[in-house]
């Protein structure tokens, strides 16, 4: 039988994902890592990154999971409320925050 294409998950599965992702966005930026780095480090491809970070659901748990590690971001807040209102929060502080980080490639002068 040929896989389905598209799969049906729940608003609570499916906003836990987002909200996973978004905190692992949040807290990346905030290391002032990049995705290529934090994939690095992850052992998984910047493309996976990208989707661990957008929620999508059909990314493996165990590189979420490890992602999150490697970034800071404990896991587990089972109250299906809390989930919602740290999704609301979430999402207004990844709106502040660069799209993008980059490395400087100049080098720093700071000689006095």
């Amino acid at each position: 039988m040929a896989k389905p294409k598209t799969r049906a998950y729940s608003r609570y599965a499916a906003e836990a994902a987002e909200l996973l992702g978004l905190t692992i966005h949040e807290a990346r930026i905030q290391r002032g890592l990049t995705v290529a780095e934090a994939a690095e480090r992850a052992g998984i491809s910047r493309g996976l990154v990208n989707r661990i970070e957008n929620g999508e659901m059909g990314c493996a748990v165990g590189a979420a999971f490890e992602l999150a590690a490697i970034v800071g971001v404990p896991l587990f807040d089972a109250e299906p409320t809390t989930l919602t209102r740290n999704l609301m929060a979430a999402r207004d502080k990844v709106s502040l925050l660069p799209k993008k980080i980059r490395k400087s490639t100049k080098a720093v002068k700071d000689d006095f």
